[in-house]
């Protein structure tokens, strides 16, 4: 029988405490009280680097209600998953000439010539997920970089697994070099187990963009090569185990049976779904992706004023089927008024 005691109560009390629809009462915003009213009248690009990801279409749809509220006219490219359609985006962003761009879920750094050209043309950028440094004065012109601190949300999913197999943990990782956010993720993921005495059987490196062709046979032959020495499945993004699951159903493998599954950051309503059902996902470290779209408006209304980036550093939530019993829906959203507190700061 797995271990879940100790982790079931953290993440429960962490989910149920900043979730639409649970039952306890709202809870204070913690973000920026203060800033620049809206500036009227502006348009802006969204980059996204794949609509296909969960977690860039949480982040979008949060972006598309900010603007919604702040009065913003809102055009969104989709990068499709390839770095030539994310520079094709790019191009495309520069000719529609808008006031502000938000790239969204690429690394800044593989687009480093494109986006060259968006700093040449001075149209401010706040970007999610867009390297390692988050906060403000990212590199290559990011005004701010948006995002929970991605080695907090490493560690707690590596600890999670620790605890979570009581002894004897051996654990795949899941990462794409593609970014250098999810290499760093990974490592520390690595790194935490290793240092409590945990075992990586292997660390896999596949494009996220790749899943749906990749995961299936990648399951298959790490199934045939560690059998059941292999406990635990970590990947950087929930996207792996949207195609984990299948191929371990088809090895006749149940659930609660194979490696169990978590995810080191986003938070999907797929995750949720799989979480929630005992479908093959365990646990994820959920971001507020919702509240993270509005705080990309924000940061981008203070980039076109000329103000100064707010710092803020949103929390993510260790998500468990326990948690999940006590709520609805099907993404972590904060039981905090950060809708209304941003509507004061921009006077709408």
């Amino acid at each position: 029988m797995l271990k879940r005691t100790f982790l079931n109560a953290l993440m429960a009390s962490t989910i149920l405490a900043g979730a639409t629809g649970g039952a306890l009462a709202e809870t204070p915003f913690d973000g920026p009280t203060s800033g620049p009213a809206a500036a009227e009248g502006k348009s802006i690009v969204v980059l996204a680097g794949d609509l296909k990801n969960g977690g860039i279409l949480g982040v979008t749809s949060g972006v598309e209600e900010a603007a919604e509220t702040i009065g913003w006219d809102v055009r969104v490219l989709d990068g499709a998953g390839s770095i030539q359609g994310r520079t094709a985006a790019i191009g495309q962003a520069l000719a529609l000439q808008p006031d502000g761009i938000i790239i969204n879920g690429f690394d800044a750094v593989e687009q480093q010539a494109a986006l060259e050209g968006v700093v040449g043309a001075d149209i401010p950028m706040v970007a999610w997920h867009s390297g390692p440094k988050i906060g403000c004065d990212a590199p290559g012109g990011i005004f701010a970089n948006v995002s929970t601190d991605a080695m907090t949300v490493s560690e707690v999913a590596a600890k999670w697994a620790i605890e979570d197999a009581g002894e004897g943990v051996g654990a795949v990782i899941f990462t794409d070099s593609t970014y250098q956010i999810a290499i760093d993720k990974a490592d520390r993921i690595k790194d935490t187990i290793e240092a409590m005495g945990g075992t990586v059987l292997e660390y896999v490196d596949t494009p996220i963009a790749d899943t749906s062709t990749r995961m299936g046979p990648l399951t298959t032959s790490l199934l045939q090569k560690y059998g059941d020495d292999w406990t635990h499945a970590l990947a950087i993004n929930d996207l792996y185990f949207d195609f984990m699951g299948p191929a371990l159903a088809a090895a006749g493998i149940k659930s609660a049976d194979g490696p169990q599954a978590g995810s080191a950051g986003d938070g999907s309503e797929a995750a949720f779904q799989r979480i929630r059902t005992g479908a093959y996902q365990t646990i994820t470290v959920a971001e507020p992706l919702n509240l993270q779209g509005w705080q990309l408006v924000d940061e981008l209304n203070r980039a076109i004023q000329g103000e100064a980036c707010s710092g803020y550093i949103t929390s993510p939530a260790l998500v468990t089927q326990d948690g999940l019993s006590k709520i609805e829906g099907n993404q972590f959203d904060p039981d905090s008024p950060y809708r209304e507190s941003y509507a004061a700061i921009w006077g709408k």
